[in-house]
């Protein structure tokens, strides 16, 4: 089934862009400027909810190097929680301006602070600097806490495609080395396994083909993408040990590469013993949010993924709107 509501408003707004239709593989340079190009037109269209206030901060890494971030806050909310976001982008591409209309919705809605990174991208930083910059991000939010007027155990994570990807990996890695514990991680369409398989009959809707996995991926890891030796914190899908991990929500579609490797790691995670929530957004793309942002399945994936942090973070259910 095709939600034509949302693939053709969305198609419209992309033809209208002139985006080329297919990249060769490897082409990053291509997919980055034209991606990112693309994420800003179309985030113009999200307002930034009046009540949220923007502010940059800086972040020290492990390494010394400094870390960009944003901060996203509402007037008068009161809440103790916070959620660490981590923007999407295929390993390659991604940036936090790109990210703002959703960050400040993120953080109007759950009625919590959000701090988005801005985290080392690949090729030119491959695994594990992006990775290493989210989970020094997350040790320095955990450490200034107080300063941040935080409770350190009410800390999120949460990220789409690429992003959630590293989102996951950055949880199991601070599961393995000692925490600090997260309160739950969010995790929309991620981007998991870097073995890319192609669908038989791939959907011509498809806004991130197996073409462009195998660039991000090939990007990130290099000669060893597909390989037998890839970290699962660079892939999460590869994990054997899925045990004592946060409460998870996992959101994948119908016309998204990822929607096999999604529902495997909701599955497994779910017999490891994790509390899961897994949605499947019927008819949609792979950022189809973006595409419609005002048709029922985005407004409906939005108060779905908002409730979830409100349940876990401990706000008021009132604070939906």
């Amino acid at each position: 089934m095709v939600n034509l509501q949302v693939l053709a408003a969305g198609l419209r707004r992309v033809r209208a862009l002139g985006m080329p239709e297919a990249l060769p593989v490897g082409d990053w340079q291509g997919r980055r400027s034209t991606g990112d190009a693309m994420s800003l037109t179309l985030a113009a269209d999200l307002p930034i909810p009046p009540e949220v206030t923007i502010a940059s901060i800086s972040m020290l890494g492990e390494g010394g190097h400094r870390i960009p971030a944003r901060l996203y806050r509402v007037r008068g909310a009161d809440a103790r929680a916070c959620v660490v976001y981590v923007h999407g982008g295929g390993m390659i591409m991604g940036t936090l301006d790109g990210y703002d209309s959703r960050c400040a919705r993120y953080a109007a809605l759950a009625r919590v602070p959000v701090i988005a990174i801005d985290y080392r991208l690949a090729p030119e930083n491959p695994f594990p600097a992006g990775l290493d910059d989210v989970v020094d991000a997350i040790r320095w939010v955990h450490s200034h806490a107080d300063e941040l007027g935080i409770d350190a155990r009410l800390i999120a994570i949460a990220g789409d495609s690429a992003g959630a990807g590293i989102a996951a990996g950055a949880v199991l890695r601070l599961r393995d080395e000692g925490g600090p514990a997260l309160a739950c991680q969010l995790l929309v369409y991620p981007m998991l396994d870097d073995r890319t398989t192609a669908p038989e009959k791939p959907s011509r809707l498809m806004t991130w083909t197996a073409d462009d996995n195998a660039t991000g991926w090939g990007c990130l890891l290099g000669p060893a993408a597909g390989g037998p030796d890839v970290s699962p914190y660079a892939a999460p899908a590869r994990a054997t040990d899925l045990t004592g991990l946060p409460p998870t929500f996992i959101e994948s579609c119908t016309l998204d590469l990822f929607l096999q490797e999604d529902e495997e790691f909701a599955t497994r995670l779910a017999a490891a013993g994790a509390d899961v929530e897994y949605h499947v957004r019927k008819g949609v793309p792979h950022g189809y949010e973006l595409l419609a942002p005002r048709s029922r399945v985005t407004e409906r994936a939005w108060r779905e993924r908002s409730e979830f942090l409100i349940r876990h973070l401990g706000v008021s259910a009132a604070s939906i709107r």
